[in-house]
C-alpha cells in the first residue's frame, strides 16, 4: 500500500494538481497557503482581534453568501422568466403558483436581495467607523465604493422584472429622476429604457443588466476586494498597534 501511495504521488498527473509535498517541513506548509486558492484567501498573519465576531460582524461574509444565494436563485428563476412584456408577469405568476418551491425560491431572491443591500451598507458603515479605509487600504475602500453602488444597481435593475404596476411605477419615476442629472441625464435615460419610455426595449435592457452584465462586474470586483484584504494584511482594525497571530 506505502508503495502504491508513493506511485500515485510521484505520478505527473498528481504533480500536476499538487505543487508539493506532504506538509511536513516549513517549505511543503508555505506552499500548501500560497497555491490553495480557498487558504491564499487568508494573510499569513492575522489580528487576533479581527478574528472576533463582535469586531466586524462578518458582514463581508455576509454578503458574499447573499450574493451566492441571488446567483444560485437567480439561475433558477431564469428557467421560468420569459422576459417580454406580455409574458413576464404571467410567468411569475407561473412561477409563484405552479411551479414546485416556486414561491420560496423567488421570495429567497426577493428578501437576499433586500438583506445585501442593508449588510453592504453595513459593511462600509463598519469600515469606515474603524478606519479601514485608511493607506495603505484606499484603493480598496474605492473597489468596495463600487460594489456598494453595483449592489444598488443590481437592485434596481431587478425591480422592473416583474412587469407589474408597482415596479412599472417606480422604473418610470427612477429612470425620470436619472434624466435630470446635468449633462449626462437624458442620455443616460435613453440608454437606459431603449427610447422614451418604459417598454419592451426597456425590460430587455434591464434584464441583461440584472441577470449577466452586473453580476459578472460584481463577482470580478469582489474577487479583487478580498486579493486586497489579504495583500493589505488583513482586516485593519480600529485602535493601536494590533497583535498580530500566524496562522501558518
Amino acid at each position: 500500500m506505502a508503495n502504491l501511495i508513493d506511485s500515485i504521488t510521484a505520478s505527473r498527473v498528481w504533480r500536476s494538481f499538487f505543487r508539493h509535498g506532504w506538509p511536513d517541513t516549513e517549505i511543503n506548509r508555505s506552499l500548501v497557503m500560497t497555491t490553495n486558492i480557498f487558504f491564499h484567501l487568508h494573510p499569513v498573519k492575522v489580528s487576533r482581534k479581527s478574528l472576533r465576531a463582535s469586531s466586524t460582524w462578518g458582514l463581508g461574509v455576509i454578503a458574499t453568501i447573499l450574493f451566492i444565494i441571488l446567483t444560485l436563485t437567480g439561475i433558477l428563476i431564469m428557467f421560468y422568466y420569459v422576459p417580454s412584456t406580455e409574458m413576464a408577469y404571467d410567468s411569475i405568476i407561473i412561477l409563484q403558483t405552479k411551479v414546485l418551491y416556486g414561491q420560496l425560491m423567488r421570495n429567497m431572491h426577493r428578501w437576499a436581495a433586500h438583506a445585501m443591500v442593508l449588510v453592504v451598507v453595513l459593511h462600509m458603515l463598519r469600515v469606515f467607523y474603524t478606519g479601514a479605509y485608511k493607506p495603505p487600504r484606499e484603493f480598496n475602500w474605492v473597489v468596495g465604493v463600487f460594489l456598494l453602488l453595483m449592489t444598488l444597481g443590481a437592485s434596481f435593475t431587478g425591480y422592473l422584472l416583474p412587469w407589474d404596476q408597482l415596479s412599472f411605477w417606480a422604473i418610470t419615476v427612477g429612470t425620470n429622476i436619472a434624466g435630470y442629472a446635468p449633462l449626462i441625464g437624458p442620455k443616460m435615460r435613453f440608454m437606459l429604457l431603449g427610447g422614451f419610455e418604459v417598454g419592451q426595449n426597456a425590460l430587455i435592457r434591464f434584464y441583461a443588466l440584472h441577470i449577466m452584465a452586473l453580476p459578472l462586474l460584481m463577482a470580478g470586483a469582489a474577487s479583487v476586494h478580498i486579493w486586497r484584504v489579504r495583500k493589505d494584511g488583513g482586516l485593519a482594525m480600529q485602535g493601536g498597534q494590533e497583535e498580530l497571530l500566524d496562522i501558518e
